[in-house]
C-alpha cells in the first residue's frame, strides 16, 4: 500500500523522536492512503510561506506481528481514545492506530466536552470530517523501521 505525509522537508527516514504529543492518535508518525488529502494538508506549509513536500511510502505489513487499533467510523471509542491522547492520558502501547481525522475545531470542541457542556453524542457530532478521510499513526520506531520504505519526496 502507498501512504503518504506531508511536511515542510523531505522525510526519508522517519522516527518517532520528531513527532510532537498530543495529536488524535499521540504521538507518531502520520500518514494517510489518500493523496488528495495529503495534498490539501500540505496547503498549510504554502499559506505560511514554507515549502511544501509530499512524502511517498511503501507499507507492508503482517497485521499478525503488530499490535493494532482500528476506527471504522467516529464512534464513542473513537471519541474517548482521541480526547486521551489530545489530554496526554494515553498509555496504550500500539504500534500503529488506523481511522477518521478529527477537523480543526477538535481542541475547542474537546474542551466544551471535558468541561461537561457537550454530550458524547453532541462532541461527535461536532467533529466528524466532512470530507473521506484517513490517518494511519505508526507509534513505534520499530514498525516504522521494518515497515515503511521511503519512494520519493516530491516539493509543491
Amino acid at each position: 500500500m502507498i501512504l503518504y505525509h506531508s511536511s515542510c522537508v523531505t522525510v526519508t527516514d522517519p522516527d518517532i523522536r520528531h513527532s510532537r504529543n498530543y495529536l488524535d492518535f499521540g504521538k507518531g508518525f502520520y500518514l494517510t492512503s489518500i493523496h488528495e488529502q495529503a495534498v490539501r494538508y500540505a496547503q498549510r506549509f504554502i499559506r505560511r510561506q514554507r515549502q511544501a513536500w509530499l512524502n511517498a511510502y511503501e507499507f507492508k505489513f503482517d497485521p499478525s506481528e503488530w499490535k493494532i487499533l482500528t476506527f471504522d467510523s467516529y464512534n464513542i471509542d473513537w471519541l474517548k481514545f482521541v480526547a486521551n491522547c489530545r489530554a496526554g492520558n494515553d498509555l496504550s502501547d500500539f504500534d500503529i492506530v488506523i481511522g477518521g481525522i478529527a477537523n480543526d475545531r477538535v481542541i475547542q470542541t474537546l474542551d466544551r466536552y471535558f468541561e461537561g457542556v457537550l454530550s458524547e453524542e453532541e462532541t461527535l457530532g461536532l467533529l466528524k470530517y466532512e470530507k473521506p478521510n484517513i490517518q494511519y499513526c505508526i507509534r513505534s520506531q520499530k514498525m516504522l523501521d521494518d515497515c515503511l520504505k521511503h519512494i520519493e519526496s516530491r516539493q509543491l
